[in-house]
């Protein structure tokens, strides 16, 4: 028999091989659903498919059973849900999940520790700022080589400045003591010192018996220059500015914090902060003012910080990396990982009973370390996928599982309304009380996209409000019947 092949021959074997790895591989997806996408068996026996579906191509439905028109396969029916029953989800064998690694955990309550990071950078300290002026007006004689941005010393001079007029002053102060009179002399004295003479100046004169007119002005304060406006030559007058110095023993850091998530910050607090210039090393400083202006274009606050700075290692314009710390808070807490983002939406997958598996939508809160807190959605102890997860929800995603909506445990059913109303949580102070209604300056409440404004609501119940009062901060649900929003859970807000 000969070995050589036509090339028709050929081309059909590759056909062949390209069905059997096609079927094969639709095989594979559709044993991910258990089940759910196994051929009918023995467990659907008596059941009614919704349709019939390829598994390489899941969008196309089809009315009756039959072979796919896109592969060389029988169609695969598709049943109400993956377990059986009437609940939602969709099931996975046990084999299956641990061979796709799924690892479930259960929603915790716990403390959520308060953090928050912001960028920022260094600035002078506009408290430590000394203004060098002459005390009389006078001709500059001589200048010590002095700029502006050099780091000075206490007491460091900058001008020698002639002063014609006290030449004068001294000549008649040293006439009077030489009389002896001890009134004339302290009242000549007094003269000298309001004509803007140093107190050194005047015991000079006192202990040489010669006048001296030539005063050197010098800074009162250490730090570097900002400005320098004297030089040899000039006339100077009564009262000019010569130079500004800014001390640098301490600093400022200005870090810029978004107004969504400033509100917890309060001056006193202790933060932790880290300089580009500086890596591995951590500076600690406190809060000493919240700018009561917001940046228009970022909107972000100020957040002014005070920092020390030893031998002047920080210098104004270096960027900063600023960690506000905060008191432990309790809160629902789900591993980070856990969470499927939409970007219109945040999702978990809930693991249910039998191998069943749901979607579940949820709203989040703050995020620390590998923790996020659940605001709505989720109850303590229902249980979670914290790996796979991304899998599932496409498997579910196929076969068209809905998710379970925040404040509901189930899914509208088809042709009737929901039977619980949506329960949406968020953060607000009391405004004010009456019998039957509860106004309150509110936080965001992205699920229903609300932006912070004071409104009224509604009491589910009168008791909702006993022990609060106005002023309180608190965490509160509430729903949306046609008569108005109305709050069905209150509680103060830990640490209050």
């Amino acid at each position: 028999m000969s070995l050589e092949r036509s090339p028709r021959a050929r081309l059909g074997l590759a056909a062949a091989a390209l069905t059997l790895v096609a079927g094969g591989a639709g095989y594979g997806i559709a044993h991910l659903g258990g089940s759910e996408a196994a051929p009918a068996q023995t467990a659907d026996a008596g059941r009614k498919p919704l349709y019939w579906y390829d598994p390489m191509v899941p969008s196309q439905h089809f009315d009756k059973p039959g072979k796919s028109p896109f592969m060389d396969m029988q169609l695969v029916p598709k049943f109400a849900d993956g377990s059986g029953g009437d609940a939602p989800g969709v099931r996975i064998d046990p084999a299956t999940s641990q061979t796709l690694g799924l690892r479930t955990i259960a929603v915790r309550r716990g403390e959520l520790a308060s953090s928050l990071t912001a960028a920022g950078t260094i600035d002078f300290n506009q408290r430590d700022v000394a203004i060098v002026q002459a005390r009389a007006g006078g001709f500059v004689q001589r200048v010590y080589a002095r700029a502006p941005g050099d780091i000075i010393g206490a007491g460091a001079p900058l001008a020698d400045l002639l002063v014609p007029e006290w030449g004068g002053a001294q000549a008649e102060f040293l006439a009077v003591r030489r009389t002896g009179n001890a009134a004339l002399t302290q009242a000549a004295r007094q003269r000298l010192m309001l004509l803007g003479m140093p107190s050194g100046t005047i015991s000079s004169v006192e202990r040489t018996g010669r006048p001296h007119n030539v005063v050197t002005i010098s800074t009162p304060t250490g730090g570097v220059i900002k400005t320098l406006d004297v030089r040899a030559g000039m006339t100077m007058t009564a009262g000019q500015t010569l130079a500004e110095v800014n001390g640098l023993g301490t600093v400022w850091l200005n870090a810029a914090v978004p107004e969504a998530i400033a509100g917890p910050l309060k001056p006193g607090q202790t933060v932790q902060a880290t300089l580009a210039a500086f890596p591995g090393e951590t500076i600690s400083g406190r809060v000493s003012a919240i700018l009561p202006e917001t940046q228009a274009d970022s909107r972000t606050l100020t957040v002014r910080i005070e920092l020390p700075n030893r031998g002047g290692r920080l210098r104004p314009g270096m960027f900063a990396t600023v960690s506000f710390g905060g008191s432990a808070q309790p809160a629902l807490l789900v591993p980070s990982e856990a969470l499927i983002r939409t970007g219109k939406r945040t999702l978990v997958m809930l693991a249910l009973d039998k191998g069943r598996y749901r979607p579940a939508e949820v709203q989040i809160g703050r995020e620390s370390g590998d923790d996020t807190e659940i605001l709505a959605g989720l109850s303590e102890g229902e249980k979670i996928v914290a790996s796979g997860q991304f899998l599932i929800d496409s498997e579910a995603s196929l076969s068209g599982v809905e998710a379970r909506p925040i404040g509901g445990s189930a899914p509208p059913a088809v042709g009737k309304a929901a039977a619980t109303a949506a329960l949406y949580e968020t953060v607000g102070k009391i405004e004010q009380i009456t019998a039957n209604s509860v106004t309150l300056s509110h936080e965001p409440v992205p699920a229903i996209g609300w932006p912070a404004m004071t409104m009224t609501f509604q009491l589910g119940a009168p008791t909702l409000v006993r022990g609060f009062k106005v002023g309180d901060r608190v965490r509160f649900g509430f729903d949306q019947p046609p008569t108005g929003p109305t709050v069905r859970r209150m509680a103060k807000v830990a640490g209050q």
